[in-house]
Order: structure tokens, then sequence, then C-alpha cells
């Protein structure tokens, strides 16, 4: 693995002190908020005192009464409702959960969820083929469709109209469907931008309890289905996702869904959830449905209400996941040798590997994977329906979807974000398509981008460290993109008696002090390689997220170490 660089974040000192002076509480604290954009007593008031009163008027998203007033058209006409959505989790949760709701109260509502392998990403021939051949008069779309104006154009001339719900940016045209709810639209003036697909579907059936005087505490019994998407698509935790994520997990926690406790029991899971547990847990499980088989597996589980059927589909996943891991870890190996055994990719800035048996629901994960290894944008194709398909995931410093947009000649069809995108090409393309995009990679990318860094909150002394101060720091989760669990760096840190040690052959166990401070105990996984430094006998520095440890009963602070270096060398 490549070292990595250490930096510490710059903040306006006089914000913090002043911050400091309204809260009272440790500086160091204070540097965190204000690094996050919360420099007042009252935007840390509203940070750490969140409740669903934060929650935004649904009606202020453009489309949204055109909408409501559309579904309640259709229900009291007796048409035919699909809720259409996407094939991983954002998209599953969010057709289950739009699915749900009108299913309690109307019966002729159907949901679909594209093959991965058929049909690919988003609206597809096959779903409108689908709606028409049943007489479906209405189709929703969730988490897709904000970019399929040919495919809407098309159920729109077979008498079908659409409603999209979508939260990706949306192109130069927009689909011609009867409301498009989506805050990224340009003029769309709803107060906050990030929602996940399964949030606007949220907001939608929120909106629709508010108009119709429905139960509208009844919508809140998704909350944790909307918790897990916005966990799994990696938004933004600020504003109303953090917010939504919060009483989710409260939601999760003390009164889950059947479905939700089904995912937990099958994973031995014996402690309340995280956001991170959502993401490295359940997901994953959910996420292997559409993988490895069909998406519409997950979203039968999610709208189950029966216990011992949940547990069931549960068990389907978790097979679906084992699958999975194996298909990834053969790849990953496969896609190290090939990058090891050709010089080519030697002098690359950019990483393209292509195999036509690899498995195409994993190659996305099989990049991120590579990037741990080789810190480049790094695509991983595969053949699907003879042509070349695959995704592309990106380092910091390299918008991937701008990458792809100046590689567009090479490409059918691609589509994506910031760090990760979907790609498809003719194979008499790859070859044109992998030089010009390496080449877009060094015009755009610094040299300095390809150190993986590592941006450190907060410098702090060992003795500030105690359970004041981890009750403060507890209330910053849930963590997440622009919201990520804080890194302190302690300097001039000593092995206490030679009690540091490696354990299971690969992870660090450390026992450290500074002078004048009491011992505090620390974990550093896969950090067997930095014993050498621990037991110099000089000082050396940490980087660490703060954790509570609770072992048989007994809780203390603990240190999850992220990096060991000597002292000053940053």
């Amino acid at each position: 693995m490549a070292q990595k660089k250490w930096v510490l974040k710059s903040a306006d000192e006089a914000e913090i002190s002043k911050l400091q002076q309204a809260l009272t509480i440790h500086p160091a604290l204070c540097r965190v908020l204000v690094e996050r954009g919360i420099n007042t007593f009252d935007t840390a008031r509203a940070f750490f005192r969140t409740s669903a009163k934060d929650l935004h008027d649904p009606f202020l998203m453009k489309g949204m009464d055109i909408a409501v007033q559309r579904i309640k058209q259709g229900i009291d006409q007796g048409q035919k409702i699909l809720i259409y959505g996407d094939y991983d989790v954002d998209g599953t949760t969010s057709v289950a959960v739009v699915y749900s709701y009108f299913k309690a109260i109307y019966d002729k509502i159907e949901f679909y969820i594209p093959n991965r392998f058929s049909e690919g990403y988003g609206v597809s021939k096959q779903g409108i083929d689908y709606a028409t051949e049943n007489n479906i008069g209405l189709i929703i779309t969730i988490d897709c469709g904000i970019k399929s104006v040919e495919l809407i154009q098309l159920a729109k001339q077979k008498g079908i109209d659409t409603i999209v719900c979508d939260h990706h940016f949306p192109g130069n045209e927009l689909p011609p469907a009867i409301s498009i709810l989506n805050p990224k639209q340009a003029d769309c003036y709803y107060p906050y931008k990030e929602l996940c697909g399964c949030g606007i579907g949220y907001k939608l059936i929120s909106a629709f309890s508010m108009q119709y005087q429905l139960n509208v505490s009844g919508v809140n019994q998704y909350l944790d289905l909307v918790a897990t998407a916005i966990a799994a698509d990696i938004v933004p935790i600020t504003g109303e996702n953090r917010t939504l994520s919060i009483l989710g997990l409260e939601k999760a926690n003390h009164q889950p869904s059947v479905p939700l406790q089904a995912l937990k029991q099958i994973s031995a899971m014996d402690r309340e959830f995280t956001i991170t547990d959502l993401v490295f847990i359940i997901a994953p499980r959910v996420n292997a449905a559409g993988r490895m088989d069909n998406g519409r597996k997950a979203v039968e589980l999610f709208i189950e209400q029966d216990e011992k059927k949940a547990k069931e589909l549960a068990l389907i996943l978790q097979e679906d996941n084992n699958d999975r891991k194996d298909f990834d870890r053969t790849i990953t190996l496969e896609a190290l040798d090939m990058i090891a055994e050709n010089e080519y990719h030697a002098d690359t800035r950019s990483t393209v590997v292509y195999q036509p048996h690899w498995h195409k629901g994993v190659v996305g994960i099989v990049a991120s994977r590579l990037i741990e290894h080789h810190y480049k944008p790094t695509i991983v194709l595969t053949e699907s329906n003879g042509k070349i398909t695959g995704s592309a995931r990106s380092i910091k410093g390299f918008n991937l979807f701008e990458g792809l947009n100046q590689c567009a000649q090479y490409l059918e069809n691609y589509g994506g974000h910031y760090f990760a995108a979907g790609l498809t090409l003719q194979e008499e393309n790859l070859t044109a398509f992998t030089t010009q995009f390496d080449n877009v990679v060094r015009s755009m990318v610094a040299e300095e981008y390809f150190i993986p860094t590592i941006e450190i909150d907060a410098e702090l002394l060992f003795k500030d460290i105690n359970d004041g101060f981890l009750n403060i720091l507890n209330q910053f989760a849930p963590h997440g993109p622009e919201n990520m669990k804080p890194i302190f760096i302690t300097k001039h840190v000593q092995d206490y008696q030679g009690l540091s040690s490696i354990v299971k052959e690969k992870h660090l166990r450390l026992v450290v002090y500074q002078t004048g401070s009491k011992t505090i105990n620390g974990i550093g996984f896969n950090m067997s390689d930095k014993i050498n430094i621990v037991r110099s006998g000089k000082p050396f520095d940490l980087i660490y997220h703060i954790e509570e440890n609770n072992w048989q009963g007994k809780k203390s602070i603990q240190l999850k170490v992220i990096d060991v270096r000597e002292s000053n060398t940053m």
C-alpha cells in the first residue's frame, strides 16, 4: 500500500475561539464544527438537537402538487399503477416504501425492477413493454428516469403517464413526464438538494398523506428504510439527510421493520445500528440480489410483514452475498495480477482492465478494491450482450463523469457521479478509449492527487480524552460524506513498557502514553507492519478515531488507529 500524506485541515481560528466561548466545550470539538460550516451557537444547537420539525414541507419541491393529484386521479379512476425502480439499495428501498404505502390504500399497484444483466440501469424498453402489456395507466419511476427521455416519450405514445422521482443530475433535455420530482432541477427551489431516491419517495408519500388527510404518522414507519438508502447511496449526511438518518436509526433500533430485523438476525448482529452498520452489514446483502441475480428479491423482502417469510428471504440474500464475495475476491486477484504482469500499467495515470468472463455484478466493487492498491481512477470492464460494459471509480481530484464526457466519442452509453460511473462501449473502441481516458486523467489531475491523503480534523493531547469528550463527540453522528467521523492526531506518543503487540498476525494492538497522561489502548487493523516504529523506543505520531470499546460488559475508551509514523515527519 502507498504511503499516505497527512494533512491538517484549516479552519478560521477566530471562529473557533468565538464558538468555544459560546459552547464552552473543548476547542478541538469546536474546530471540527467550524470545519463543517457550523460556526454559531444556533447552528450548533440545530446540529446537536435534530428533530422531525427540521424536515421541509414536501410541497416546496417542484411538481409535487401535480404528482399527488395525478396519483389520486389514477386511484379514483381505477388505473393500474407501476412503481419502477433501480436494482441497488436506494432503488429497492424506494420502490418498497412507495409501493407499500400505496398498496395499503389501493389494490391495483405493482412494482418493477429491471434486470441488471438483460436490461441495465434505469428505465428499459422491456419495462415499458411490460407496462403496455399489463395495461398500466401510470408509471412512477424512483431513483431513475431523469435521463430516460426517449423511453418516457415511448410510454407517453402508448398512453401511459409517468411521474419521475430521481436525484441524479438532469441532462440538457428533460423527459416528457407529467411531473418530475428532483431537487437538482435548475428551477426547483426545494431547500435541500441532496436527497437520495428513497428520500424523494418518502417526500412523495408524505405529501400525499398531507394533501388527503391520511395517517401522516404512518408514513414514518418507513424511516428505517430511508436511513438504509441514505447510508448505502453515499449521499451527504447533512441537512435533511442527517435528520432523516437520525430519525431512521431511532426507528431501526427501537421499532425496526420486519425486513430490517430479519437482515439483522441473519448477519448475527447484536448491537444497535449505526450508519456504518447499514453501509457495511445491511447494504451488501441487499445489493447482492441485484448484483448476482435480480433486485426484485430485495423488494420482496422489504415489503414482507411475516417474520418467518422475511427471514427466508433474508437468507436468500445472504447466499447471494456469499457468492458475491467469492466473485469479488477472485476477480480482484486476477485484476491485480494483470496489472503487475503488464508494464503498461506502471506508466499510466489510470487503470483500465478487461476480461470478458468477469461477473458484471461485482466489477464496481473490484474497481474500488484496485484503488486501494493502485491509487488511480479505475475502470473494470467485462462483456455483456455482445458489448463491453463495466464500472468506474475515482479518486479525489478527478470528476469521473466529466472525464467520461471527454471520451464520449468512444462510448455507447455512460452515466454517474464524481466518484462512480457506469459505461458501455464496442470492443473495437476499447484501445482508443483506454488511451483517451488516460490522457484525460493526465490533463485533469494534478500530481499531488495521486498520493492518498488523510485529512486530520484536530490535534489532541491524550489527557483531554475522557468520557465527557467522547459523549459530545458521539453526538456528531451519524457520519457520512460531509460529516465524516472526526480524525485526530496526537504527537510524540510512546509505547508503554513494551506492551504494544501484534494480534492475529496482522493487527496492531497499542498500549501508549504521552508524557503526563495515563495510558490509552488502541487497535490498528492490518497495521502489523508499523510495529517496528512503535517498538523503536522513539516517539511517534498517531492519527485515529476515538470510540467506546465494550468488552465483556466493561466499557473503555479506545483509539481506532488509522496510521502511525515517526515523530517530526509530518
